[in-house]
């Protein structure tokens, strides 16, 4: 009988500008995270092609980051494993690229691609904006992908409620900041919210660059974290989605409804003294 564990490896590394140096990084992750029995290996916004900036130099070295890629393809086949990878997904020209994350199967084909669909201002120097959710299965369980700035938009996270997911890939890009504490104590209380209100796990890289605003994170549906690698440190931790495990969800019988649209719990009643708002 197969395991119906799903262990999810949750990476974490300074990423350069320099695809192959990336690439090389990411490819000992793979080697690493099926020797401690990872079913996939989750990556930060931008792992491969670095984030932001020189995405939009004309030197930026394209070739390279589609043949670190299709190393990093290959590699994911000869392991067996599923890959969510962070990078950038070039555009026809004058188009500026997706802020992507790959979805690379144990097959080594890239089976989609999301496209950071909330970015920035800053973002939008640099990227285009996507427009489409990415839903899959792994071990019976349906999951999807978010990256960074899509954190701040609960819409995305009940649409995706809505559609039956249990596992969400959020990866971020919150480092090489002047000023890390903005996001340090926000940014994995509102992780955990998410999880908590929609009964998700989320695994939740973040880079490790130098000054990054908070270690990657895991969370399980009751809004725990419930791992945690080092600030601005490298890192991999490996974490069960357990479907059979039962933790705490105040409102696991109640969301169906909210999420048709009926704000209210119980059965409504019709009285004049309800009806008056303004009696006592």
């Amino acid at each position: 009988m197969a395991d119906p564990v799903l262990r999810i490896a949750t990476c974490q590394f300074a990423e350069t500008w320099a695809p192959a140096r990336n690439g090389a990084v990411i490819r000992r992750y793979l080697q690493t995270a099926r020797d401690r029995g990872a079913d996939v290996v989750h990556f930060h916004e931008g792992a491969l092609s670095g984030y932001g900036g020189a995405i939009s130099d004309a030197a930026y070295p394209w070739d390279e980051l589609k043949r670190q890629t299709q190393r990093i393809t290959d590699d994911a086949q000869r392991l067996g494993l599923w890959v969510v990878l962070g990078s950038a997904h070039p555009l026809t020209p004058p188009n500026r690229p997706h802020n992507s994350l790959y979805l690379i199967s144990p097959d080594g084909r890239i089976v989609d691609r999301y496209d950071k669909r909330f970015c920035t201002d800053g973002d939008l120097a640099h990227y285009s904006p996507g427009d489409h959710f990415v839903t899959f299965r792994l071990k019976g369980l349906t999951c999807s992908l978010l990256i960074c700035y899509d954190v701040r938009f609960p819409e995305l996270y009940r649409e995706l409620a809505r559609l039956g997911v249990r596992v969400v890939f959020h990866s971020f890009h919150n480092a090489r900041s002047s000023c890390p504490q903005l996001h340090r104590p926000i940014m994995r209380p509102t992780l955990q919210a998410h999880a908590g209100m929609n009964g998700l796990w989320i695994s939740a890289p973040n880079s490790s660059a130098r000054v990054s605003a908070w270690p990657s994170v895991f969370v399980t549906p009751d809004g725990r974290i419930a791992g945690q690698l080092r600030l601005n440190r490298p890192g991999l931790m490996v974490n069960p989605v357990d479907p059979s495990a039962d933790y705490y969800d105040a409102t696991r019988t109640t969301r169906p409804a909210a999420l048709a649209g009926q704000l209210h719990h119980g059965e409504l009643v019709r009285d004049p003294r309800s009806a008056d708002r303004t009696g006592l």
